[in-house]
């Protein structure tokens, strides 16, 4: 098989027939070619392709790095049994590079509360950050799952909300009397119904709303995040959804049961729900302490 002259021959049909960018016949020419001085006159089967992709870890590529490369591979392959330049297709067989989930950040409690105390609650639109702050602690909500929030959801005497979640699953969510009483101030905050003033309510349906009176967008929850963020000297790329991570690991570290968590998050997999154990580094050092025969001084 002569390699460097199929590399050439796909490059040419990735740029004339499927148009692709400049960029993208770099990263593909630059890949195959690595390849092709791996390979270097020996028999290219299914070994030769697992043992290069070994060797782009060994040098100290990354398993995404290793993804790459096994991707641009394949397609070069699969054009050539497309183009019936050879009879097999050697990376057929040939299993993805698991990915390592990266760990998620949580915040301290420290954190939540320097962040937490941020919004002026003495102004309506503070009064409804420190709301949907306290609300993302508490219940570990989707940023899409709270903007989506109507009153007929909040259930103020039972402390419960319901969301609806992914492919629109609903599930009946606890609150404490704590965000309770926030969500209920901020929704019996007569500013709201201002007549003549821009935050008006305009949507009687949605529990948080921007400061024109409507359903406050996911994009903005995210805006207001970040300017909190600056204001607090919080380093690190926190989120809303960091939130959701933090209340997680707090559970946890809490003595919170993993069936519990994935049914309050929403997660359709344990599996999902499992990453918390490895941010909880204070919860391992408990179990730890309490199963060492040895751990207690005698």
């Amino acid at each position: 098989m002569d390699l460097k002259e199929h590399i050439q021959e796909f490059i040419r049909h990735l740029e004339i027939v499927k148009n692709a960018s400049k960029h993208t016949l770099r990263n593909y020419h630059l890949d195959l070619k690595a390849f092709e001085a791996y390979a270097e006159k020996q028999t290219i089967d299914k070994k030769l392709i697992r043992g290069y992709l070994s060797h782009l870890q060994i040098k100290g590529g990354s398993k995404r790095t290793a993804l790459r490369h096994l991707s641009s591979i394949r397609s070069l392959f699969k054009y050539l049994l497309k183009e019936k330049k050879i009879k097999e297709n050697p990376a057929a067989e040939i299993g993805s590079p698991k990915l390592d989930k990266p760990i998620p950040k949580a915040l301290s409690y420290g954190e939540v509360e320097t962040l937490f105390s941020q919004p002026n609650t003495r102004e309506l639109m503070g009064l409804r950050d420190r709301s949907i702050m306290e609300l993302f602690y508490s219940s570990g909500l989707r940023i899409s799952e709270l903007a989506g929030l109507n009153r007929s959801d909040f259930n103020f005497r039972a402390r419960s909300l319901r969301v609806r979640g992914k492919g629109k699953k609903e599930r009946i969510v606890p609150i404490t009397q704590n965000v309770a009483q926030w969500i209920q101030s901020y929704l019996g905050d007569a500013r709201r119904l201002e007549p003549g003033k821009p935050h008006t309510q305009k949507d009687p349906d949605a529990i948080f709303l921007n400061k024109w009176g409507k359903r406050l967008t996911t994009r903005s929850i995210d805006r207001l995040f970040k300017n909190y963020l600056r204001q607090s000297g919080l380093a690190g790329n926190i989120t809303p959804h960091t939130i959701r991570h933090t209340i997680a690991t707090h559970w946890l570290e809490n003595g919170m049961d993993l069936k519990t968590i994935q049914v309050l998050l929403g997660h359709s997999s344990l599996g999902t729900t499992t990453i918390y154990t490895r941010v909880s580094t204070k919860l391992k050092r408990e179990v730890y302490e309490r199963s060492h025969p040895r751990a207690k001084k005698r």
